[in-house]
C-alpha cells in the first residue's frame, strides 16, 4: 500500500504555492513541481521538463533538502544538455 503522508483522514491538504518543490510518494517519491489543481487531483511536472503527471493530494508531501539539491541539480544539468524545460 502506498504511503500516506497528508492530513488526517477527512481533511483536505492545503496546495502549495505554485512552483514549489514536492514528493509524489503514490508514484514512487517522484519529485515535482506544483502546476495547479485538476479536479480531485494535484498536477506535477517533472523539475527536467517533460510531461505533467497527476498526483493524488494525500500523497504529496514537501522535499527535504536532498531530494531539493537533488532535483535542483537535475534541472541546471538539463538547461546545460538544451534539453526543453
Amino acid at each position: 500500500m502506498p504511503e500516506r503522508n497528508g492530513p488526517p483522514d477527512g481533511q483536505e491538504p492545503h496546495p502549495p504555492a505554485v512552483g514549489t518543490l514536492v514528493v509524489d510518494t503514490g508514484h514512487g517519491g517522484r519529485v515535482g513541481e506544483f502546476r495547479g489543481i485538476a479536479g480531485p487531483y494535484w498536477s506535477l511536472r517533472p523539475v527536467s521538463g517533460g510531461a505533467e503527471w497527476e498526483a493524488e493530494p494525500e500523497r504529496v508531501r514537501p522535499v527535504d533538502r536532498i531530494e531539493r539539491l537533488r532535483a535542483e541539480n537535475a534541472r541546471c544539468n538539463a538547461r546545460s544538455e538544451g534539453r526543453v524545460l
